[in-house]
């Protein structure tokens, strides 16, 4: 069956890594309960290996929601000495096809339009039908494009 994706945008979304953080499992669900407790959407989520005894965990939100975040971010560095970097003004571009389930290939036709275009990508995520890349406001236009041309056959 081929393939016809389609791309999307969504701006305004916040990167926030939380590195040095303790790996168990129990320490990323109480973050994110708290997250939810501020009642922010999370959107994108990234779980690095552990490397020794710490782990890193990404994830986007709105830009609205920042100053929601930013207590808690510092809560968790005086607290657990986890550090937080936080990068605003982000556009995530989503490649969805429901199609996608067996398609071989895909993610590196998705990867060279974006470098084709030196595109700054701070996150990927993906499921069996899309992958979305988290790319600077100012290479967001200009990947978009290249996404676009390469999909539309």
């Amino acid at each position: 069956m081929a393939l016809s994706p389609k791309v999307s945008v969504k701006e305004d979304i916040t990167l926030i890594v939380l590195q040095d953080c303790p790996p168990e499992l129990n320490f990323v669900a109480d973050v994110f309960q708290k997250i939810g407790q501020l009642g922010v959407d999370v959107d994108m989520i990234s779980l690095a290996p552990s490397q020794g005894s710490n782990t890193s965990v990404s994830f986007t939100i709105a830009d609205a929601d920042l100053d929601k975040i930013l207590s808690f971010t510092s809560e968790l560095r005086d607290k657990v000495r986890v550090k937080a970097i936080v990068s605003s003004g982000n556009c995530k571009i989503s490649v969805y096809d429901p199609n996608m389930v067996n398609a071989p290939g895909l993610a590196a036709q998705v990867f060279a339009a974006a470098a084709s275009v030196d595109c700054d990508i701070r996150l990927i995520t993906t499921s069996e039908v899309d992958i979305s890349l988290l790319v600077t406001a100012a290479d967001a236009p200009e990947t978009v494009k290249a996404l676009k041309s390469k999909f539309s056959a």
